[in-house]
């Protein structure tokens, strides 16, 4: 019955190896894990490029204002007023944030954005092709 077991493996591994592209005796080939994926594309430089892009607008918070935020980004065209605004990423116009602010002076004018205006909330960055006004 040994013998019989052994034919059945050998005739199970010729069947594998030829239904599978594989030689006997040839090397399985390695496919890398998820985790090694992973470390190579953290030191890749997008990752690192990106990770720049992360730290500069996560820079900018609620109680900042206004000229803290134009440090780091510019006015995006479309609809706007002095409470509320989209702002693009200065090193890349598709990265941009949608920002609310309250007047510190001059309240009741609704159109000149002043550059102490605070920040009330600023949304998580996006990406979006440009608005061309």
């Amino acid at each position: 019955m040994s013998h019989r077991r052994a034919l059945y493996l050998s005739l199970l591994l010729f069947v594998g190896n030829a239904l599978f592209g594989q030689q006997p005796g040839s090397p399985v080939p390695i496919t890398p894990s998820i985790t090694e994926e992973r470390a190579v594309a953290a030191n890749s430089p997008l990752t690192k490029s990106i990770t720049a892009v992360i730290d500069a607008v996560g820079s900018i918070k609620a109680g900042m204002t206004r000229a803290d935020l134009l440090t780091v980004f510019t006015e995006e065209g479309g609809l706007s007023s002095r409470t509320q605004r989209t702002y693009v990423y200065r090193l890349c116009p598709y990265v941009k944030v949608d920002v609310e602010f309250t007047p510190i002076t001059n309240p009741d004018d609704h159109l000149t954005e002043l550059s102490n205006d605070k920040i009330l909330k600023i949304s998580r960055p996006y990406l979006q092709y440009s608005i061309a006004d």
